[in-house]
């Protein structure tokens, strides 16, 4: 009886599996396979032969394309932190990189200051109250009363239209880049003889429009002074003031009280300004040589004496060696 059962299962089971459809599948393909699968093998390899056997362009020189696996994503993994010394390193090069800031270095006028110069008496920085560009300082017409405290490497000097009484020696001091001082238009009465002396680069120097009375003692570099319209008498000029300046050129002392020619004057000389002043006489060797007339001076082409109580004609042999004769009354 048990083996009756079995056999009957077995046949269930069997026709299950008929019954699939992957083993109707299957039965497909094995009978497409003897049914089409009846080929020449040898035509086969050498179709596929002639399929594989081709030129594929490359030489040794080209890049070949080789199959690998993919490049691993680019994490940002996690870096270790740097050690001390490493890490002040860093901080040290962060440092120098920075903008400087301000430091505390010397000024002129034998003071010192930050980068901004000095301070001055209206508690600021001279290069706040006035404009520095440069090696120049421009401080025109900002109601100043004295001169400001000068950074060290002041070469140009501009203080123009201000209410500046004296000069006083220590307003220049250790100055020794100063080239040109102007100080035209002020209040000036008074100027410390030695104020200009210990310039040693000064070459020029105005101070025209002012009130002083004496003009004070300048280095022999000066090319340039201008102290027209000021109180400049008799006694207001050095004896020989301009004797050793041997690069003057340009020498202006309009409308002063000056009564005579401040002889000697340097070869170098180009212009001499004296119109409106006092000068009543001229010697004959004011300006050439009479002992020996082959001298001549072609570098002083301008003169100018109008307006001087003189007459030019009385001494005809004061100009004999000038390229030009000066400029002034003749009756």
């Amino acid at each position: 009886m048990r083996m009756l059962v079995r056999l009957v299962l077995g046949l269930l089971v069997l026709k299950a599996v008929v019954a699939g459809p992957r083993f109707s599948r299957q039965v497909d393909l094995d009978s497409y396979d003897s049914a089409n699968y009846d080929v020449d093998l040898d035509n086969l390899n050498s179709e596929n032969q002639d399929i594989y056997d081709y030129d594929d362009g490359l030489t040794i020189d080209d890049p070949q394309i080789e199959i690998g696996t993919l490049a691993p994503p680019d994490y940002n993994y996690p870096v270790p932190e740097a050690s001390l010394e490493e890490q002040e390193q860093e901080e040290e090069e962060e440092e120098e990189e920075m903008p400087l800031k301000p430091q505390l270095i010397p000024q002129g006028s034998g003071g010192s200051g930050v980068l901004m110069g000095p301070d001055t008496q209206k508690g600021m920085p001279t290069c706040l109250l006035c404009t520095c560009l440069g090696g120049s300082v421009y401080c025109d017409d900002l109601k100043l009363d004295s001169v400001p405290p000068l950074p060290k490497d002041t070469t140009h000097f501009y203080a123009r239209y201000n209410r500046i009484t004296k000069i006083n020696k220590s307003d220049f001091a250790f100055l020794n880049k100063l080239k040109r001082i102007d100080l035209t238009a002020n209040e000036i009465t008074s100027v410390d003889d030695r104020a200009f002396m210990a310039l040693p680069e000064l070459e020029e120097l105005v101070i025209r429009e002012n009130h002083i009375s004496q003009l004070p003692a300048l280095p022999e570099t000066m090319t340039l002074i201008d102290a027209s319209h000021n109180n400049i008498g008799t006694k207001g000029i050095h004896n020989e003031a301009f004797k050793d300046m041997t690069s003057l050129l340009y020498l202006y002392l309009t409308d002063n009280h000056v009564d005579y020619i401040p002889v000697p004057l340097p070869d170098s000389l180009r212009s001499l300004h004296l119109q409106r002043n006092n000068i009543q006489m001229m010697h004959e060797d004011t300006f050439c040589n009479l002992k020996d007339f082959n001298y001549i001076r072609n570098a002083l082409e301008d003169i100018r004496l109008d307006g001087n109580p003189i007459n030019l004609s009385r001494t005809p042999q004061a100009y004999i060696c000038l390229p030009r004769i000066p400029i002034g009354d003749l009756i």
